[in-house]
């Protein structure tokens, strides 16, 4: 038995001390050992417990279903010169979701997006600690363009991972990739036009250069998924007119006050600026927006050229495919046009103030058209899978 003496400190009247327990010496050694073999025993359980995760992951992860060659699935599953690595059809959720962790040639096309979208969050949080995006309305287009690029990545990963489950879904999930890359090039352009523009080009577009913008990003959407439903009715390069020249238009438009500004840099004096927010003099942004214009025509050749896997059909199968290079290009090329997009809202807000105006109402507008643009792509996604449920619907009667 032990005995425990306790003892209060009582010089404060009407104060209680926290008690302190006191061991006598003769019983100490005992006392110790009670306490090391409590922690003995539960090390032991802590182990028994680590012992039974092997069998708690299988139970919860069952073995993986194996990939499939290209002539073992559907002619709408397959890619071209991919020869190896699909996976199977009409699984269940979960087996689509763990194939986050599966060798198939989709991975690095979901994990190259899936970083991507963790290193602008890491960087739309670290901005949030030095931009006030509630009240300052001047930071709303920065803000669009963060939530635009978390969009377009959010939803490529998505696509990539679960377009496999069955050919709706397929088409469906690739429908919601659109609506993000319309979005991404919406964000790109009120980035652009706001903070980008120099005082010249403003005067010339001013009044079109947003409606402008905004219809070519549901034109895009469109585009690109008429083609994408018209995938295996259509030749190769009537399809690719139907995606690519839409977006190269929109992308064309929403970067021109970028190119005019690269133009125009050599013999500028808007390099002249001063950026108090930040004490820095000079264009420091303007190194940012040359790379993401090298990285943004690098994604583009290689989402355009199927290689290297054309040049060496069946070797690419997991890794070294065109459409992996396209994604990390276009990662890169984001991270450039937000570095940039900041400097440029800290820098020149001087030159962009006057031209949209000191309350910030232009920037509000935008806000509100961001919304709606969202919603006018998403119905057009909806109205494309529509038409796909019914083509599909048709194909299981006729059959």
């Amino acid at each position: 038995m032990v005995l425990l003496s306790f003892s209060f400190n009582c010089q404060s009247p009407g104060a209680i001390q926290p008690a302190t327990t006191t061991v006598p010496p003769s019983i100490r050694p005992s006392f110790m050992a009670t306490i090391v073999m409590e922690r003995i025993g539960r090390l032991f359980i802590n182990l028994q417990q680590l012992r039974a995760v092997p069998q708690m992951l299988t139970e919860a992860a069952p073995s993986m279903p194996g990939t499939l060659r290209d002539t073992e699935v559907p002619g709408f599953f397959r890619e071209h010169y991919i020869q190896a690595g699909y996976r199977p059809l009409h699984q269940g959720w979960r087996y689509y979701f763990l194939s986050l962790f599966q060798c198939h040639n989709e991975t690095i096309n979901v994990w190259t997006h899936l970083l991507g979208s963790l290193l602008v969050l890491v960087r739309f949080l670290q901005l949030a600690e030095m931009v006030d995006f509630i009240h300052d309305a001047h930071a709303w287009p920065l803000l669009i363009l963060l939530l635009s690029s978390l969009a377009y990545m959010a939803c490529s990963t998505v696509a990539h991972l679960l377009a496999a489950k069955s050919e709706f879904y397929h088409y469906c999930f690739f429908f919601l990739d659109y609506v993000g890359v319309a979005q991404y090039q919406y964000g790109s352009a009120v980035a652009h036009f706001y903070y980008a523009v120099e005082p010249d080009y403003h005067r010339w577009v001013s009044s079109v250069f947003m409606p402008t913008a905004t219809f070519l990003c549901c034109l895009s959407c469109l585009g690109c998924c008429y083609g994408k439903y018209r995938n295996h009715s259509l030749r190769v390069w009537v399809r690719k007119v139907g995606q690519v020249v839409p977006s190269a238009m929109a992308y064309a438009w929403d970067t021109s006050p970028v190119f005019h500004r690269l133009l125009l840099w050599p013999t500028s004096h808007s390099d002249d600026i001063t950026a108090p927010a930040s004490g820095v003099v000079g264009d420091p942004a303007i190194s940012f927006h040359g790379g993401q214009v090298a990285f943004f025509l690098s994604s583009a050749f290689f989402f355009t050229n199927p290689l290297p896997e054309r040049l060496f059909p069946g070797h690419c199968d997991f890794l070294g495919q065109g459409h992996q290079l396209f994604h990390v290009f276009l990662v890169i090329c984001t991270l450039c046009q937000i570095q940039a997009s900041h400097l440029d809202y800290l820098g020149r807000r001087p030159l962009y103030t006057p031209l949209h105006g000191e309350g910030g109402a232009a920037a509000t507008i935008y806000l509100v058209q961001y919304g709606a643009t969202l919603v006018a792509c998403v119905c057009i996604a909806v109205f494309m899978a529509r038409k796909v449920k019914r083509l599909l619907d048709c194909k299981d009667k006729s059959k």
